[in-house]
């Protein structure tokens, strides 16, 4: 075969997928939920709250399951139940003797739970698997159009505002010294990870939607040394996983969110057998952005 017929069959792989509208809807869904999840995993990865997003994307599950039940947009209740599993967790952490991950451990177990209840109660209204596992090809018009713009918000937020989040991020002494308030920079943080859950929700539902607010800020963080690099390198990780897993899963016939976190966790380990590697070389080079992180900030 010549190489202009390994081109035109190239090309037809490629087009197939995209003839059918639920796949372009699916494959844009997943790419914008990809990018609003990948930036705001680098913040969490640094400052520690990966189980903070865990617990969101599980707190919201009632939310979801009310807006059903009453005929509202999901995304109203999950909005409202993830902002408040936020807050109570803050209350429950300052107002007693227990430990953030304690109180988190409490809260999204039992919010989840009762979101489970609730789904027990009204089997014939809710499908479950697609609460937990997200229902990517069957994305209608007003859900394509509440992630575009749920998720550009986010985005926008997040992008205006990187410099003083990772300032916060490695110094919330120094940033408040310099006026900036690491409370609000908190409540900021918080309230984008409960609209970017909202937004990763309708791509991969309740559980996957973890690892897209993980996985790539964790994989970045393995293969560079910046915060400047990093928010480049996990959005890019993301997006081409997520462009993988739609194509994977439409010639495989897999779940197709379940395929892109697949994606997402073999580049990885990829990233951690690639940072084994170079890190004899990093020490014997000297002090690295994890052990610099003004430097890092500087970036």
């Amino acid at each position: 075969m010549n190489p202009l017929d390994l081109l035109a069959a190239a090309g037809t792989w490629l087009a197939a997928p995209l003839e059918y509208e639920f796949v372009q809807r699916a494959l844009l869904v997943a790419v914008v939920a990809s990018i609003v999840c990948a930036l705001l995993s680098c913040w969490l990865i640094m400052i520690g709250w990966s189980l903070l997003g865990d617990a969101v994307s599980h707190a919201v599950l009632p939310g979801v399951v009310l807006s059903y039940i009453v005929g509202v947009p999901f995304a109203v209740g999950a909005l409202v139940f993830g902002i408040g599993a936020v807050a109570l967790i803050g209350t429950v952490r300052d107002t007693s003797r227990l430990k953030e991950d304690a109180a988190i451990g409490v809260v999204f177990t039992t919010l989840f739970a009762i979101g489970i209840v609730l789904v027990s109660v009204t089997p014939s209204q809710i499908d479950l698997g697609h609460i937990l596992f997200g229902n990517m090809l069957g994305i209608t018009d007003t859900d394509l159009w509440q992630v575009v713009v749920l998720g550009a918000l986010t985005t926008v937020v997040l992008v205006l505002k990187r410099r003083d989040l990772t300032l916060f991020a490695f110094d919330p002494v120094h940033a408040h010294a310099v006026g900036i308030s690491p409370r609000r920079l908190s409540a900021l943080l918080l309230g984008s990870l409960a609209l970017t859950v909202v937004v990763a929700l309708q791509a991969v539902g309740v559980v996957l939607v973890v690892a897209l607010v993980i996985t790539p800020g964790a994989t970045a963080y393995l293969l560079v040394d910046r915060m400047s690099r990093m928010l480049v390198v996990a959005p890019l990780v993301a997006v081409g996983c997520a462009v993988v897993g739609i194509y994977a899963s439409y010639y495989l016939d897999t779940a197709s969110a379940a395929t892109i976190v697949v994606a997402q966790g073999v580049v990885f380990a990829v990233a951690y057998v690639v940072h084994l590697a170079r890190r004899p070389r990093v020490q014997a080079a000297g002090p690295t952005a994890e052990s610099e992180p003004a430097e890092v900030v500087a970036g």
